[in-house]
């Protein structure tokens, strides 16, 4: 049974209270952060343009049309302006591109100090490593402009003798007037009023004076949960009566909280104040929802949806509220009952409950109820096993089975890369949990695949989730071992595969071992290496917190030339939009891709034989792997069996390892 996707309500195509005028000729609406104004990819559902578009349809005009004259960039929010008739573009067309619209927009920055209450910024811009913009101040640059006080905007003419001046000297030139409105210490508002419309305009000009907005990384930003820019003002002239026309968009509470320096308490407004909260992040994860095809997500991820310390994921019709920091006697926890309820005020059927302490040393057992209860807290229970939908694919989840679902939904754009690599390759999946990635291989159209993980409930659960889509279990062996002694022996019997995933735990202990990510994930590394063939590629995950992207990515350069592999590309990955960055910090989840090329001479073995590269050692002593090609028994290497017989597990179906996979 796969369920629907519920709490549509969260997910509508457009709020009509985002729309701030309306007529025949215009629609004049107030973007929220976090939302492209026309995305160019045709795939894409979550940009403004579409999404009105959609709003439109569905409350039956017969015509959506949208003419575009203005965008603002993802995360600024405020006033934009489309034409809803096509005879209105001309007129709307001849202000913007004549310069004769008036932009207001207000910016949080940090360090104004003493500078002037009011001035006039004139750079030009030339294009900067990275997507970003660079710029260059003018000569004069520094006394204000002389024309800052006549009015609110320059003559036509004199712009278009400006632009072919700039043009003539190189680079774009960008003119930005300035006014301070509101000052609390070192933090200040400012009133910005564009008289060129360059890429990153505002954002660049800001840096290079060393004031950059609050709340933007590419140019240095201080600390913020957004970027700190909005389009608060709109003014022209209306294209069909030539009357002044002006559109304002109340300042965002974000402005207001980041002035006052105030540290917060999200929860201190109480159940409503967190059902809002929730309500927003949700919204930023239209795409995903809205997608058809996923019907599991996460909607609130801590800090980065302003709710620390908590995380909300989706499941059909169900959700599941993780509380951080939640062991007995920790005091910094989120309220427990604050939470849940407000989660169920969303509209789901039920809500699960998963508290983590910030000590993983102190659950023993992840299935007792102090920690995951086994029935939903708030409203219905789930079934004990369902199915939801990942970009299509169907997988199995128990939501009151210990801490995790069977699912890790971080991973979910991995998943999707996997999918789209895997055709044709040889494909082993390392710590696989219920082989999530090993059915993205399949899916994708991966030729073989070994599946490979200690525990042997989650083995069947793999085994389960193949069988779902049909694999072929000849040709998509699911293995019960310890990795480290697997691969151990995997290398020694020449085995080679074209794609690896490597997302070990962050901590793991079996009978016979103990892994850290911290202290041994570049000796694991090396050991993933050295199974690679030529030309293949290592998809290499961790989400220990304590190991920064940079430090991860020497990990990998370690192995690899400890494994004698010459990497030719090492990529790092983007995580999923409903798994925001804390402000400030890192992701959670650093993902890379690593592609090597040929041998290097330090390897110092020949390439093993096509025989060899066909035996897949097993994890049970004494069974033989089945061929690819005939589905009849393939020879073992002698130390193929002896690591099996090491790493294989035997007793009841619980899990054999205590894992720690860290905020997922």
């Amino acid at each position: 049974m796969i369920q629907r996707l519920a709490l549509s309500e969260l997910f509508p195509d457009f709020h009509a209270a985002w729309i701030l005028a309306e007529d025949e000729d215009l629609i004049v609406v107030d973007k929220p952060a976090f939302m492209s104004t026309h995305a160019p990819e045709a795939d894409r559902i979550d940009d403004v343009v579409t999404r009105l578009r959609a709003f439109l349809r569905g409350r039956g005009d017969a015509d959506d049309y949208l003419g575009i004259h203005q965008r603002l960039d993802r995360d600024t929010s405020g006033v934009l302006l489309f034409t809803r008739r096509r005879e209105a573009n001309a007129a709307v067309a001849r202000q913007f591109e004549g310069r004769t619209v008036q932009k207001t927009y207000v910016a949080a920055v940090a360090g104004f100090g003493d500078r002037a209450p009011r001035g006039t910024l004139r750079h030009r811009l030339v294009p900067a490593p990275g997507g970003a913009m660079r710029a260059i101040a003018e000569a004069g640059a520094g006394r204000e402009d002389r024309f800052a006080g006549r009015g609110d905007r320059l003559a036509g003419g004199r712009k278009k003798a400006a632009a072919g001046a700039e043009r003539a000297a190189g680079g774009v030139l960008a003119i930005t007037r300035y006014r301070l409105l509101e000052r609390r210490g070192d933090r200040a508002l400012l009133e910005l009023r564009p008289e060129t419309g360059r890429t990153h305009q505002l954002r660049v000009q800001l840096a290079a004076i060393g004031l950059p907005i609050a709340g933007d990384p590419l140019y240095g930003g201080a600390e913020a949960p957004r970027l700190l820019l909005h389009a608060a003002e709109l003014r022209l002239d209306h294209p069909a009566t030539g009357a002044p026309a002006a559109f304002r968009s109340q300042l965002p509470a974000a402005f207001e909280a980041w002035l006052s320096a105030a540290p917060a308490d999200p929860y201190a407004g109480g159940v409503e104040a967190v059902e809002r909260a929730m309500r927003e992040a949700a919204e930023r994860r239209y795409g995903v929802a809205r997608a058809g095809d996923t019907t599991a997500l996460r909607l609130v991820h801590g800090a980065g949806d302003g709710l620390p310390s908590v995380s909300v994921d989706l499941y059909g019709e169900h959700l599941v509220v993780s509380l951080f920091g939640a062991g007995e006697g920790e005091p910094d926890a989120p309220p427990r009952d604050l939470v849940l309820d407000a989660a169920h005020r969303l509209g789901a059927k039920g809500v699960y409950l998963k508290a983590r302490p910030k000590h993983a040393s102190v659950i023993v057992d992840a299935r007792r109820e102090e920690f995951a209860p086994r029935h939903a807290v708030r409203g219905e229970d789930a079934p004990e096993e369902f199915t939801v939908l990942e970009h299509g694919l169907p997988f199995k989840v128990r939501l009151g089975d210990g801490l995790s679902t069977g699912i890790f939904l971080d991973q979910r754009e991995n998943r999707r890369r996997v999918r789209e690599l895997a055709r044709g390759a040889r494909v082993l999946n390392l710590f696989a949990y219920t082989g999530a990635f090993t059915v993205a291989a399949v899916a994708g159209g991966a030729r073989e695949s070994v599946t490979v993980d200690v525990s042997r409930g989650v083995v069947a659960w793999a085994r389960d989730n193949l069988a779902a889509i049909g694999a072929d279990p000849a040709a998509h062996v699911v293995v019960e071992a310890d990795v480290f002694p697997w691969l151990k022996a995997a290398a020694q019997s020449g085995q080679r595969f074209d794609l690896v995933v490597l997302d070990p735990p962050s901590f793991a202990t079996t009978k016979k071992s103990r892994f850290s990510a911290a202290s041994d994930f570049s000796e694991l590394a090396a050991l993933a290496f050295r199974v690679l063939a030529p030309g293949g590629r290592l998809l290499a995950c961790t989400n220990h917190r304590g190991i920064a992207r940079a430090r991860f990515r020497r990990h990998l350069h370690e192995a690899a030339r400890e494994a004698g592999c010459d990497v030719v590309q090492m990529k790092d990955l983007p995580d999923p939009v409903d798994f925001p960055s804390e402000p400030g910090a890192e992701s959670h989840l650093k993902s890379v891709l690593a592609s090597v090329g040929a041998p290097s001479a330090r390897a110092g073995k020949a390439a093993p034989s096509a025989r060899a590269r066909e035996a897949a050692p097993f994890a049970k002593a004494g069974k033989a792997a089945p061929s690819a090609t005939s589905g009849k028994p393939a020879p073992f290497a002698r130390a193929a069996k002896a690591a099996a017989a090491q790493g294989a597990r035997r007793g009841p179906a619980a899990p054999a390892r205590t894992t720690r996979r860290g905020a997922r």
